[in-house]
């Protein structure tokens, strides 16, 4: 089996798979046929060296998923609706900005702000800086429990469970049929539920470092600290996946499954065909010949 560690993605009406030099959406067709789309994908990380370096890449690999991730959802939403769209490249880098601008009036501005009205009677910057993060979560979990209340999205949270089932199949190093793929979690510890969650953990344990502050350089200093809080919470992720098994890390990385129990649901058999031919297409030969 590879080292490389395959991940995903859910969208609407199917999956997109990220395999080492190619990406792969497959989406369920109102026809009720499965359309596949792969595209070889390349890395700024592996034409430039320094971006490989810990703390790093994990803001390029971000970066680079976000735009993937928009890519992956106007081409489903395109099949899943019968109209096509391509989005240009002026149209994806206005949809990430707004969608980063939206990030941070929700998860830095209102928490830091909600946090920073209560100094008077919660003083000190540990104090301040676990309300904030308290602040921060809360508005998480409403976010999720309130779009998870859409049966469109409702369908999404099925597909990522398909998603988890297929990559947890294949570790486990099952053959990728959707009788065999049932039987695993719809839970990952590299999911992305659970990096959001990391995020928001090292921000804390970050901004803590930082003493009292004045409220406009507080939720600056939160802003241009994101790339740090990025980059920490990708190598925390990756050892969580690399190390899942151990007692201590299975202690560490609960939360973060007990989160994805709000953002995957049980798939049907049709869902999980979806997610394995997403996930047959970038697999490498090598991998093939495992199965």
């Amino acid at each position: 089996m590879s080292s490389f560690q395959y991940g995903g993605q859910a969208v609407i009406e199917g999956v997109m798979m990220r395999g080492p030099d190619s990406r792969a959406v497959a989406v369920r067709k109102p026809d009720q046929t499965i359309i596949v789309d792969e595209k070889t994908v390349g890395s700024l990380t592996k034409r430039v060296k320094f971006l490989k370096w810990p703390m790093v890449r994990g803001v390029v690999m971000l970066i680079e998923s976000l735009v993937m991730g928009i890519e992956a959802l106007t081409f489903s939403a395109g099949q899943a609706t019968g109209e096509e769209e391509e989005l240009t490249p002026g149209q994806i880098f206005i949809t990430i900005a707004v969608a980063l601008g939206l990030a941070v009036l929700l998860f830095a501005v209102l928490p830091t702000a909600a946090a920073h009205m209560l100094n008077r009677i919660a003083p000190g910057s540990l104090v301040q800086n676990l309300i904030e993060g308290f602040f921060r979560i809360a508005i998480f979990l409403a976010y999720v429990v309130a779009i998870g209340r859409m049966a469109d999205i409702q369908r999404v949270f099925q597909y990522h469970g398909a998603e988890h089932k297929v990559i947890n199949a294949y570790e486990a190093g099952d053959l990728l049929q959707p009788d065999r793929v049932q039987r695993y979690s719809t839970l990952h510890p590299r999911c992305g539920t659970s990096f959001l969650l990391i995020v928001m953990v090292i921000s804390i344990l970050i901004f803590s470092m930082l003493g009292e502050q004045v409220l406009w350089w507080r939720i600056l200093s939160r802003v241009l600290l994101l790339p740090v809080v990025a980059g920490i919470s990708y190598e925390a992720l990756k050892l969580s996946g690399k190390y899942a098994s151990t007692p201590l890390c299975r202690f560490l990385i609960a939360p973060g499954l007990w989160l994805q129990k709000l953002t995957t649901s049980q798939p049907d058999d049709g869902q999980v065909e979806v997610a394995i031919a997403a996930f047959g297409a970038v697999l490498k030969e090598s991998d093939k010949n495992v199965k």
